[in-house]
């Protein structure tokens, strides 16, 4: 029986809106495969999908009615009975897209997926974010001191403070080279040397430092589900946040310290696209935050991972990681698009001295994350894990508890434990930082 005869006897189980602002994605979850007729940009805002099956139209319409107001790309939605026993799905878009249409096999406990990914064409920059957020908060800051003062807010920035020390990063993405120029350069006329001139004293500034925090999972993979329910991708978000507060509020050493989550909500990344994303924004630290799980309710505790590029530490580390590495195939990669093995080569350059400052931050986490819970392993175990693989950033991850266990499941889902290994996580960074001081961030230029 051909992908034809699939299609025409397949029917709807789920579909699922994923919004967010680095793209929404659209999952028409069937128990066969789904033939794609036909797609098509009739402008850029708008996408047609022809699908075959007449009786797809009550499940397809279910999409209306989870579109919701704020979603970031799609205006609107529209299921119409098509020609030749098909079903067509228009989707009105806010802004100029990009689609990838594409089929995922059954995994885990999902059967045959049809996925619409919709990405903006002016794809959101992770640098633009942080610098967005940061100006807000210093909107903000204004706005509550004119309130304290009984002043009128003063108007909104236009440009961040010449002391702060965000504005370097801006400075220098503006000062990024461009393609140089194939021009030969013709040589000065020979004259008398002039003195080399003095360079300017210039006062000392801060350093900022930035953390990457990496929720793990999310989307479409929802990561371990705990015995009652509890998902890995929820609660890791939440603890995420948590971290960013206290980061954004820390300095160490006099320098501020800023976080910047490589997702802020309930969507699907890629596993080097979390890479990326730290490095765009020149990350000093990359943390990933997972909560483990196993077959048995009985394992307990918490675990901080390292890269290994010579092999798993032990076989429970290269079990977690394997299982880690499959996050891709849960929640959906387009392993057509272009960059995809351009990209993973890329991450296979981590260095020696990438992973001796992982181990390094891994130890001053894990003393502190002991203080607040037990530990499964006493030490930083190593593995392959592919999202630690920045050459350039020192990386962990964290596995924060089994989420597997009834208590720790429960304990994962309280604010006040959430809290304090927030805080513990916090005065690890700060531990690390302080016997490791970041180098000038003109290495990253």
């Amino acid at each position: 029986m051909g992908p034809a005869q699939l299609a025409w006897g397949a029917r709807v189980v789920a579909v699922r809106l994923w919004p967010a602002e680095d793209y929404t994605r659209v999952t028409i979850e069937s128990d066969a495969y789904l033939e794609v007729r036909r797609t098509a940009m009739r402008s850029p805002t708008q996408l047609t999908v022809e699908i075959a099956g007449t009786e797809l139209y009550a499940s397809l319409h279910e999409l209306v009615g989870q579109l919701k107001s704020d979603d970031p790309n799609i205006a609107g939605i529209r299921v119409a009975q098509g020609g030749q026993g098909s079903i067509t799905l228009t989707i009105d878009l806010k802004q100029a897209i990009e689609p990838q249409v594409f089929h995922l096999q059954p995994v885990a406990a999902y059967q045959h997926r049809l996925v619409l990914d919709l990405y903006p064409r002016q794809a959101p920059d992770p640098l633009d974010q942080l610098i967005r957020e940061r100006l807000k908060e210093l909107d903000e800051s204004s706005a509550r001191a004119a309130r304290l003062l009984g002043l009128e807010p003063a108007p909104q920035h236009s440009s961040l403070p010449a002391d702060d020390p965000i504005g370097a990063l801006i400075a220098q993405r503006e000062k990024e080279p461009a393609e140089p120029s194939t021009r030969p350069v013709t040589p000065p006329a020979a004259t008398a040397k002039a003195p080399a001139p003095t360079p300017p004293k210039t006062a000392s500034t801060e350093r900022l430092i930035i953390v990457a925090i990496d929720p793990g999972h999310g989307g479409e993979d929802p990561g371990a589900i705990g015995p009652g329910g509890t998902q890995e991708k929820d609660v890791v978000l939440q603890i995420a946040h948590k971290l960013r507060d206290r980061i954004n509020a820390t300095r160490v050493a006099g320098n501020p310290m800023r976080a910047y989550l490589t997702r802020d909500a309930d969507f699907f990344v890629p596993l080097q696209k979390r890479v990326q994303k730290a490095q765009r924004v020149r990350a000093d630290l990359f943390i990933s935050v997972h909560a483990d799980a196993f077959y048995t309710p009985r394992p307990q505790g918490a675990s901080i991972y390292a890269l290994s590029t010579k092999g798993a530490s032990s076989a429970a580390a290269r079990w977690i990681a394997d299982k880690e590495n499959a996050a891709d195939l849960v929640g959906g990669l387009n392993v057509r698009t272009k960059d995809a093995t351009v990209q993973r080569a890329l991450l296979d350059m981590s260095t020696t001295a990438q992973i001796n400052d992982s181990l390094k931050l891994g130890s001053a986490m894990l003393g502190e994350v002991g203080r607040v819970g037990k530990l499964h392993k006493p030490r930083v175990e190593q593995a392959g894990f592919a999202v630690l693989k920045a050459p350039d950033i020192p990386s962990v991850l964290v596995e924060t508890a089994f989420i597997s266990n009834p208590d720790e499941e429960a304990r994962l889902r309280s604010q006040a434990y959430q809290d304090q290994l927030a805080d513990a996580l916090l005065r690890g960074i700060v531990r690390y930082f302080s016997a490791n001081p970041p180098l000038a961030r003109n290495r990253q230029a």
